[in-house]
């Protein structure tokens, strides 16, 4: 084989850029785009592994959409997404347009309706790494590709993690290598990294995932998620269709088995599948807040509708008791792992939608309401810390914050998932449950761990579904807040 500098680059043929003023066909162009150079790609690693060498360097790019207006158009400002906000050109790279449909043509339809000026949709200048092009095609991916005496990179491009960045969600006002404007909060190739990711950490496929999001940092959620969901199948009028577990174990009959993975992932994931991805996904993150970043870095680029925190704390307050709620409506940040990406000292405020949501679930499912409400829920600061043993250390600091915030709780992932989900522009909340109370002497011991988890975890996890199916009744424009944008932001949401 030549050497790398002399390959010829051979790429995909060029297919020209077409306007759309409706949003089906606009998704069906990009479909198209997609299919055409993925199948490209895979059709030149088939050959390369045949043939053991590669003939040329092969490229084949990302789709785009692209919109230019010249005018500054009034749209409904009581909208936070669906316009820009001034003359330009706007453009962003696209990936997998069959897992985004539904939103690919709720944005574009959005944006041509407040603009009324037509999209442009053809091949963008990104190439895709061959990597996420062979993504799904298992024989291929596990192909001895070490046999072939040459590195991958001479033939094909790679990932390139230059570009793959968090900086437009960021606020870095970045442009795009063409001056244009970013349209959408994330690049093609930053979606396939965690596309990717999200089936490593949680064994199942982006497809699965739904709309609403739950995330927990226990495994006894999952075992009641489980019941729910096999609850949910065999009533006819649920509308949830399918419950998928790890492995991408897909059941729609209550009573089947749900196989288990001889290895559990990192992130244990569960799907209560309805029709349009409206219903609810659980992932049991399990402790710490880098767990919990890194779930919601990946889940982020599926745009749910919403997720929340259902998980168990310790409870500050001496008139607290063990299974009480805590409904946060301010985080105490002291995680670190976002301070690179967001500062400490932005604020992180309670969502209204979210947190009326939470308070009538609870509420529902308790059969309190009002004054009476107060008796097991109460409302305030969450702190979330990345020191589990914090007990042990000179309680003189660690106590003195927590007082001086007022925080009625602590946890180890909720301003991790909050925070992150102000930076994503995914709407979030918290309602926890307090298993015990360290700094009043009260610890969980094996017997009353059980007494507790298996009385309250099932209540809690109801609460969290109700809350969930709340917010799917309400009309998206309602949920997403206009707090979590900021001065100029993508017409994407």
């Amino acid at each position: 084989m030549k050497s790398p500098s002399s390959l010829p680059v051979e790429t995909a043929p060029v297919l020209d850029a077409q306007e759309f003023t409706e949003p089906g066909a606009a998704v069906d162009r990009l479909m198209a785009l997609y299919t055409q150079a993925t199948d490209y790609l895979i059709a030149r690693f088939t050959e390369v592994l045949d043939t053991g060498r590669a003939t040329a360097r092969f490229r084949a790019f990302y789709p785009e959409i692209r919109l230019t207006t010249s005018v500054y158009d009034l749209p409904d400002t009581r909208l936070s997404f669906g316009y820009v906000p001034e003359p330009g050109t706007y453009s962003t790279t696209v990936t997998r347009p069959d897992l985004f449909r539904n939103y690919l043509e709720q944005q574009i339809g959005l944006v041509l309706e407040n603009h009324r000026v037509p999209i442009s949709v053809g091949q963008s200048t990104t190439p895709i790494p061959l990597h996420f092009a062979v993504a799904g095609h298992e024989a291929l991916t596990r192909a001895p590709h070490a046999d072939l005496g040459f590195s991958l990179r001479d033939a094909f491009d790679v990932p390139d993690l230059a570009i793959t960045n968090d900086d437009i969600v960021n606020g870095e006002g970045v442009r795009n290598p063409d001056g244009s404007i970013p349209l959408a909060p994330f690049t093609a190739q930053r979606v396939d990294y965690s596309l990717a990711r999200l089936a490593h950490y949680t064994a199942t496929d982006a497809e699965h995932f739904q709309n609403h999001v739950l995330f927990t940092n226990y495994q006894f959620y999952v075992d009641e998620f489980e019941a729910f969901a096999r609850a949910a199948l065999a009533d006819p009028d649920s509308g949830y269709t399918a419950f998928v577990g790890p492995g991408n174990a897909v059941i729609t009959d209550p009573e089947a088995p749900l196989p288990a993975l001889p290895r559990m992932p990192q992130m244990p994931t569960y799907h209560l599948k309805r029709e349009r991805g409206a219903g609810i996904t659980l992932v049991n993150i399990g402790v710490g807040p880098s767990n919990a970043k890194t779930a919601t870095d990946h889940i982020a680029v599926l745009r749910p509708h919403a997720w929340l925190m259902v998980g168990h704390c310790a409870g500050l307050r001496n008139s607290q008791r063990l299974g009480d709620f805590v409904l946060a409506h301010a985080y105490l940040r002291e995680d670190n792992v976002l301070n690179e990406d967001l500062p400490v000292w932005v604020p992180i405020p309670a969502l209204a939608e979210i947190q009326i949501a939470l308070q009538e679930a609870v509420a529902e499912v308790s059969a309190l309401d009002g004054f009476e409400l107060k008796r097991i829920m109460r409302t305030g600061t969450v702190a979330t810390i990345d020191n589990r043993n914090w007990e042990l250390r000179d309680q003189s600091g660690p106590v003195q914050r927590l007082s001086q915030s007022r925080a009625v709780a602590l946890d180890m992932e909720s301003a991790t998932i909050a925070a992150n989900g102000f930076r994503f522009r995914v709407p979030y909340g918290t309602l926890l449950c307090v298993s015990d109370k360290p700094l009043h002497g009260e610890l969980k011991l094996p017997g009353m761990a059980s007494d507790f988890y298996r009385v309250q975890v099932a209540r809690h996890l109801r609460i969290g579904v109700r809350a969930m199916e709340r917010l799917r009744e309400m009309p998206l424009e309602r949920i997403h807040s206009r707090k979590l944008r900021s001065f100029e932001e993508t017409a994407f949401l």
